[in-house]
Parts: structure tokens; sequence; C-alpha cells
């Protein structure tokens, strides 16, 4: 099991989280605000807002979620376990079944049936590719309508569920679903919306596992739940109009203070991109997840200004010369990578030394020949 290293576990618990209020005020808060508001007018529910240290136990984040045990999304490569017990949460709804719980610890409305909005909104951390649009450390909200009493919530109340964080978030789109598996629902969907550059996932949703209900201590017989997982940046950036996800964190003045509100956005003057090809080696297996989260750790705060990292071409250790192989210093299970590095910070021009001190870095991050080879 790969462990994050001691400074990687710091830069991640110490990111802001761009949902709380108590951290600044963000554009992320008054979009989530809109579907808070849209979802209790439209049911006349309450609503109940929870909050969760990030590093969860693996049994919240996968087990009692109904993941099952030898699933892909528990694999290192996904996931950042931060020891054999404990892990950064891959996804918001790890705070679901200890809230649910709460409920049941509460027992039944002395006024009858109840119908309670549940908010879970926060900072998940994956292992992710890097660019334009794809974070190690994305926003989420869960959000779950969980109701007791005769009046069970079927398909037709999820539909409407999805119809009005759809209005609410980005107003005037047009939206649709798949259907999808999710190990703690049935009847799962997959939410897409359309855009300038066709349909888009915004998120996932379904009714709730009566085991899951069960298992919290809710009696499946007489409550029933919708569940529903948004991606929260994705959301800001079609609502604002955002083509580089980075823009959401940015220090510039002329960025962030657009990030305090909804308004579309207004580009600002932008800094040249720097390009540096690289000819690495590396694991046949390695993926572009496994990359980006190893420039990351490797970069830290400087990783910033790395605006993508593009597979131009990889060659397996069998389709190489022997000559290539020596002069590369690779050996069988490693492939030739040639990557192509685009820096560009948003705050201001990189100069020369600077970007070649980034892709000497990156480099050494990734390279796993005994050789070193510029492209």
């Amino acid at each position: 099991m790969h462990l994050l290293s001691i400074d990687a576990y710091r830069r991640a618990v110490s990111l802001r989280d761009l949902t709380d209020p108590t951290r600044g005020p963000h554009a992320m808060q008054l979009l989530l605000a809109d579907v808070v508001t849209a979802l209790r007018r439209t049911w006349g529910c309450g609503v109940r807002e929870h909050r969760a240290n990030p590093v969860v136990p693996i049994e919240d984040n996968y087990d009692r979620l109904h993941y099952p045990r030898d699933g892909a999304a528990r694999d290192a490569r996904y996931t950042r376990y931060v020891s054999d017990r404990m892990v950064l949460r891959t996804q918001t709804s790890a705070m679901i079944p200890d809230l649910l719980a709460q409920l049941a610890h509460l027992g039944p409305s002395p006024s009858g049936p109840s119908d309670t909005l549940l908010v879970c909104p926060g900072l998940v951390y994956r292992r992710d590719a890097i660019d334009r649009l794809h974070t190690g450390e994305p926003h989420q909200v869960d959000l779950w309508r969980i109701r007791t009493g005769a009046l069970r919530l079927r398909g037709s109340d999820l539909e409407q569920m999805v119809h009005t964080v759809v209005r609410a978030a980005l107003p005037g789109v047009a939206c649709r679903t798949r259907p999808a598996e999710h190990p703690y629902t049935t009847d799962g969907l997959e939410i897409e919306v359309h855009t300038a550059d066709g349909w888009v996932e915004i998120g996932e949703c379904g009714l709730a596992l009566p085991a899951l209900l069960q298992e919290a201590g809710l009696d499946p017989s007489e409550t029933t739940g919708l569940a529903m997982g948004l991606g929260l940046d994705r959301l800001v950036m079609l609502r604002k109009g955002l083509d580089d996800i980075r823009l959401l964190r940015a220090t510039d003045p002329r960025v962030a203070t657009q990030m305090t509100n909804l308004d579309p956005w207004r580009p600002v003057s932008s800094q040249p991109a720097t390009r540096r090809d690289l000819s690495l080696v590396v694991s046949e297996d390695a993926t572009d997840e496994q990359l980006g989260d190893a420039v990351r750790e490797s970069l830290g705060a400087a990783a910033d200004a790395v605006e993508s990292l593009e597979p131009l071409a990889r060659t397996p250790w069998a389709d190489l010369t022997p000559a290539v192989r020596q002069r590369l210093g690779m050996h069988q299970g490693q492939a030739n990578l040639l990557l192509r590095l685009t820096l560009r910070h948003l705050d201001r021009a990189l100069t020369a030394e600077e970007a070649n001190g980034l892709r000497n870095r990156v480099y050494a991050a990734l390279h796993q020949g005994c050789r070193a080879e510029w492209a």
C-alpha cells in the first residue's frame, strides 16, 4: 500500500476548502446556497448541513457505503492512504453513514412524518491527471433527502431533484440523465448538462440503498431516501464560463475578486505558455492520474504553474530496439513516454530559468531510467 508522505499530507489538509464560509467568501458557496435553497423551497423540508474531518477510516469511505472489497476504487492508484486504516476521503459520501445514524438516534418526529435534506460539502482527495479541467483536490457536495412516513420517495422524485438542482446551479442549461450503478443506491443515474463542448457530467444520483438505511438504524419500510453527489468545481466553472480550474484559487486580485460572485468570467491578460517535451522511462502500466499525482507531490505549491501534462507517445520496452533501450537505461516492464509539459503561471510570466527548473523537477519525479535524456 502506497502511503502519503508527511509533506504531501500536510499540503493536502492545509488546502483551503472553498465551500467553507469561515475560510472566506467564494462563488462556490453562493452556488451551493442557490441549490440548497431551491430544494428546500421545492420540498418544504428541513436542512441539516454537516462537515467533518477529511481524514476518515477506510470503512467510512468504502465499506459502509457498500463498495466491494476488491473494487478498483480502493486501489492506491486512485486513493490517498494515510495509514493502513485511514484515507483522505475520496468522496463527501463518506460523511453520510454517520449522519444517517444521527438521524436514527433522534428517533421518530413527535409531529409526524419527517422530511430532511442532508447537505455534506467539502474537499475530496484523488489521484488525478493534470490539465485545465482536473485537480487532485476537487470539491463535492452530497445531497440526501431522507423521508419517513407512508409517502415513499420514488424515481419521479429523483428526476424532480435533478431538474431542480440543474435549474438552480446552471439556469437555462439543458440536462439529461443516463443509467449508472453506484454501490450505495438503486436506480442510479449519471447527470449531464449540455455545453458548447457537448454533454458534460456534473454528478450522479439514485435512490438510497435500503440496506444502508437499515445499517444506520433507520427502518427501510418506513424511511426512503434520494442520494445525489455533485462536482462543485465543474459547476462553478460552467456557471461562470471558466476554462481553467486553477482560476478558482488564483490570488491575483483581478481574478480573486471575480471568484466572490457568480457573474460571468471576464478574462484578464493571460500569461504566455512555456512548453517542454520530455522523454521519460516509466512503468508500462503508469496511468495519467499516477503521473499527475507524482508531479503534484514533488512540486508542492509550485505545481500551480503546471497547466497540463500531455502524453504524446508511449512505446513499450518490447517495441524498442536494444540500442534505444540501452541508451535510455530501461528494462522489461517499462515504456518510453514522450510527455509535453505546459507551464503557465496564472499571475506572472515565468522566466526561462524558472521553466527549466520546473522541467528538471518534473523529470526527476517521473523518470525511472538509469540514464537521463531530454527530448
